[in-house]
């Protein structure tokens, strides 16, 4: 009835999220969401097939909200963007926020890893790339019946964690080198303690395979030494400040005169 690559929900959640089965095992499906970054699994009799309602239109529409929100005037300045380099522990997810970077014509890198190596290897990405905007996600999860104040309590937040410390100790200043870190689920507070400038999430819900890419592309397209509108920025993401909260940020973009 079920194979590998179908698209499906589950009926005992409501159906609200739509999966890809990667795996089948012992009348049991492995899934990942398509636009939301979650694993999960459930038994096959629970699933229900289901069209993918995500597709480069939408994708494209995000990108056309931030472009709103800066309305940038090209008729007689020129802009000089911020560069990005995102680490997603997702290869899927991290094509997804590549294509979404060129949509808005920015310079971006993205780096693929297990978040088990986010610490040991992000210095020497720093050093390769030398971004303006670092960008630190994957997969997380807040394990049922724990304590949220406690690290221990979620799959992956601690990596994310040692990841923007050691990001921090690359460049302490939070004008300089602007972080945004966490996944679905993540431990908010300790990721804002740590150094970043934006994190997940601050109700513990899932968030959008995008809403990194989306805060990253509006900071590196805001005018340096210019305050962004946090609260604005955060209504564009699409769980706003339940899935991603932050500090009051500067934009990173040079701005130019004449064209």
């Amino acid at each position: 009835m079920f194979k590998i690559g179908d698209v499906v929900t589950r009926n005992s959640y409501n159906n609200d999220i739509i999966f890809t089965i990667i795996d089948i095992k012992d009348d049991i499906a492995y899934l990942k969401g398509i636009d939301v970054r979650l694993y999960a699994d459930s038994s096959l009799d629970d699933l229900e097939k289901a069209l993918a309602n995500s597709d480069n239109n939408k994708d494209r529409n995000d990108a056309l909200k931030i472009k709103d929100m800066l309305n940038l005037d090209r008729s007689e300045y020129f802009y000089l963007p911020g560069k990005i380099l995102h680490i997603d522990g997702d290869k899927d997810y991290l094509k997804r926020c590549i294509d979404f970077y060129k949509d808005m014509h920015l310079e971006a890198y993205g780096v693929n890893l297990d978040e088990e190596r986010f610490e040991r290897d992000i210095t020497s990405c720093l050093n390769e790339y030398k971004p303006d905007i670092l960008v630190i996600t994957g997969h997380d999860s807040f394990k049922k019946n724990k304590d949220k104040n406690n690290l221990s309590s979620y799959q992956n937040s601690n990596n994310f964690v040692k990841a923007t410390v050691k990001a921090r100790e690359y460049e302490r200043n939070q004008d300089k080198l602007i972080i945004i870190a966490g996944a679905c689920q993540s431990f908010y507070e300790d990721l804002i303690k740590a150094g970043a400038n934006f994190a997940s999430s601050p109700k513990r819900i899932n968030i959008h395979a995008l809403d990194p890419a989306i805060i990253a592309s509006a900071v590196a397209l805001s005018p340096k030494n210019k305050e962004i509108d946090l609260i604005s920025l955060l209504d564009k993401t699409h769980y706003g400040s339940d899935g991603i909260g932050g500090i009051i940020t500067n934009g990173v973009m040079y701005v130019g005169y004449p064209r």
